[in-house]
């Protein structure tokens, strides 16, 4: 993990999932000390979300506050904070009740949260720059390819940050084109910035093709390898 905690018990408490207060419930004097890492998570929450804010204020200059609003949150979801999670390791050190089988989904939000819990268990361990420290490490390495398979994933959002970025204008699409090949109707898309044409796509939907031209696009601009 790169940290020396001076408190171990706060990096036990961040490690702590609440159902195994259930079991330690009778134990004398147990609550004093072992609490669920639930309050770390929130202030941890609040820390990464500030630290990632300031990390993109001062990288990405030309942004208004809805491109980096937009990539704050690409940056920080939950599947990212899973993988951070189990880079470190902490699938295998985390308390759970005794007997808590759980879904993979619920273990993944398991994982975000207790990741969120050690970046607040840091900072009130060693202060916020260590934390700061702890998270940049992440971010300076993933950052960019976090942004890339958000293109992959969303490309219309991404086109629009693009777009908006370069020319402060949104990109419009058009529908050109309707076929209903034996009742398998298929859409034909392109998407335009001042009547330059971008990309086309086609699509089971508008909605699918709209997405498809955007991919397009994107390559075009360069943002993400073609197809």
């Amino acid at each position: 993990m790169g940290v020396a905690f001076a408190n171990s018990l706060l990096l036990r408490q961040a490690l702590t999932h609440r159902s195994v207060l259930h079991d330690w419930l009778p134990l004398e004097g147990v609550l004093a000390i072992l609490q669920s890492n639930e309050r770390l998570e929130f202030l941890g929450d609040a820390i990464l979300g500030a630290i990632t804010a300031e990390y993109l204020y001062n990288r990405d200059g030309d942004a208004d506050e809805g491109q980096l609003t937009r990539r704050r949150v690409a940056a920080v979801r939950a599947e990212t904070l899973v993988r951070w999670s189990r880079e470190l390791g902490v699938h295998e050190c985390l308390y759970l009740g005794t007997g808590e089988h759980v879904s993979q989904g619920a273990r993944d939000r398991m994982l975000a949260g207790a990741f969120e819990a050690l970046v607040g268990a840091i900072h009130l361990d060693q202060g916020r720059d260590a934390a700061d420290r702890f998270v940049l490490g992440f971010l300076e390495r993933d950052l960019d390819e976090i942004f890339r398979q958000e293109s992959v994933a969303n490309p219309k959002g991404r086109l629009q940050e693009v777009v908006q970025e370069q020319d402060h204008i949104e990109p419009e699409y058009e529908t050109i084109a309707t076929e209903d090949p034996d009742h398998a109707r298929e859409f034909t898309v392109v998407v335009k910035v001042r009547d330059a044409l971008l990309g086309e796509g086609q699509g089971r939907s508008k909605r699918v093709a709209e997405q498809e031209a955007a991919r397009a696009a994107l390559a075009q601009l360069g943002v993400v390898d073609s197809p």
